[in-house]
């Protein structure tokens, strides 16, 4: 018999440490194989304890950016909003791809109102528009009664090198020059075109929270 030490930084048992010196090579291999499965399996444990301890705290694992994300990230940040308007993240400012604009028209026959805006931005964005719609009921020419804008830069003239703040304008002027051309909702926008006068005291109704026809509106101003 022969004594034989193993590498100490293998930390082995002391009954390794009195082995047959035939058996070395398949003792040691087994050994070392088992000792790196061992520490493997350490270090994942160790990473899991890391991401949970962070999540505890509160912060989440960093998570990559989309192009999207990021160009709108760059949008955001070098926003340029009409005194008329504002901007809230209701998920909180980790979620930037859903976010509401609040227009309060400062002239027009939607002088006084308040009204809301859902924004849904694609990672593919700036090569997709972002969805819009309406949460406030509005009897507009250009918003059906279910949210729908109709604006033409959200559709068929969205082009890449346009951005959130395109989209924003297009909003406030909505309210400040609505348009009976291109209507979603075809009985204001007749009113509109016919009578401006029983326009102007729908939308007021409306915004005051009553009914147009059959339709009710909540209130909104």
């Amino acid at each position: 018999m022969v004594q034989l030490q193993t590498p100490c930084v293998l930390c082995l048992p002391k009954y390794y440490r009195n082995i047959n010196e035939s058996s070395v090579d398949g003792q040691m291999k087994h050994t070392i194989v088992m000792a790196l499965r061992k520490m493997l399996n350490l270090i994942k444990i160790k990473d899991k304890k890391k991401e949970q301890a962070a999540s505890a705290a509160g912060k989440a694992p960093v998570k990559k950016q989309s192009a999207g994300e990021l160009r709108l990230h760059k949008d955001i940040s070098e926003l340029n909003l009409p005194k008329s308007t504002s901007i809230s993240f209701p998920n909180g400012k980790d979620d930037l791809m859903n976010f509401e604009i609040i227009v309060r028209p400062d002239e027009g026959y939607y002088l006084g109102g308040t009204f809301v805006f859902t924004f849904q931005v694609s990672p593919s964005y700036p090569h997709e528009p972002p969805k819009v719609k309406c949460k406030t009921k509005v009897y507009h020419p250009n918003i059906d009664l279910e949210g729908n804008v109709c604006l033409n830069i959200l559709r068929e003239d969205w082009k890449p090198v346009l951005n959130i703040n395109t989209v924003i304008y297009g909003l406030n002027l909505l309210f400040t020059q609505p348009n009976d051309e291109d209507p979603l909702n075809h009985e204001a926008a007749a009113v509109l075109r016919d009578n401006p006068k029983l326009f102007e005291a729908n939308v007021k109704r409306a915004m005051a929270g009553g009914y147009v026809g059959q339709h009710y509106f909540p209130r909104c101003a």
